[in-house]
């Protein structure tokens, strides 16, 4: 369901944008008047991430945010719940995002059913590998759900093309080795890495890890087919407010001369 989605919006656009937010931050209230303000934009799909205390593919404002909203009292059942006011409010799918302690304390069966429920299509958990993933990988074949898979710069192509085929509707790709946030070069090593990733899987490819503006977003076109904007939309929101998110997503799509 959502790989075909995806396929579709591929036929009408070059390049799909993904954005991430972590749930609760800085108030589920915001959180909400943010996913409106991106679908408006023109965003294609979301990451949802649900908080937690050791996030380590995260880097600071990541980690600021997931802190925050915990000290706010979110709680993974606050996060299912406020997930399916929004898969209900908002025509974009929505995934899930976090690591692999919140399923196992949650129960992993239990989560995916809710999951299903609430609307959401998928799940991103980069701490767990395939070769410990069993039940979580079962239970979501068993539900119907997306398991996506990351790629990094340091993956061998055996390993890619063995991540791929456990992974459903596309696969993400980390620009660069470390955690989210810091700077990314967008230059000729990365387009030979997204091209040893186009080898390795035939599912859409993400690209995330250091997108924060339009010429990123114009030197991934014809090379990713997703671009995920994590970060950079945290920095803002702490910059400027909430408020601020709708025109910097517009920004992204604009065409060059365009006001």
């Amino acid at each position: 369901m959502l790989e075909s989605y995806l396929r579709a919006r591929l036929k009408e656009k070059q390049l799909l944008l993904m954005t991430h937010i972590v749930l609760g931050y800085p108030t589920f209230e915001d959180s909400f008047k943010i996913i409106e303000a991106m679908v408006e934009a023109g965003v294609d799909l979301m990451e949802l991430q649900i908080p937690f205390s050791e996030p380590i593919a995260d880097g600071s404002v990541i980690l600021h945010a997931n802190q925050k909203s915990l000290a706010g009292g979110a709680t993974v059942k606050k996060c299912i719940d406020f997930a399916e006011k929004v898969a209900r409010a908002f025509d974009i799918p929505f995934l899930f995002m976090s690591y692999y302690n919140i399923l196992f304390k949650y129960g992993v069966d239990r989560f995916l059913s809710a999951m299903t429920e609430v609307g959401i299509q998928g799940s991103i958990v980069p701490d767990l590998p395939p070769e410990e993933g069993q039940d979580y990988l079962e239970a979501m074949q068993k539900y119907e759900l997306s398991p996506i898979f990351i790629f990094s710069p340091t993956t061998p192509d055996e390993r890619m093309k063995y991540l791929a085929s456990f992974g459903r509707s596309f696969i993400y790709c980390v620009a660069r080795k470390g955690v989210t946030g810091a700077k990314t070069s967008f230059s000729e090593q990365l387009d030979r890495y997204l091209a040893r990733c186009r080898k390795a899987t035939d599912l859409p490819l993400a690209l995330g890890f250091g997108v924060k503006d339009k010429a990123d977003i114009e030197f991934l076109k014809g090379k990713a087919d997703i671009a995920v904007i994590g970060t950079q939309t945290i920095r803002l929101i702490d910059k400027e407010g909430a408020e601020a998110v709708g025109g910097f997503i517009k920004s992204l799509r604009q065409l060059p001369g365009s006001s």
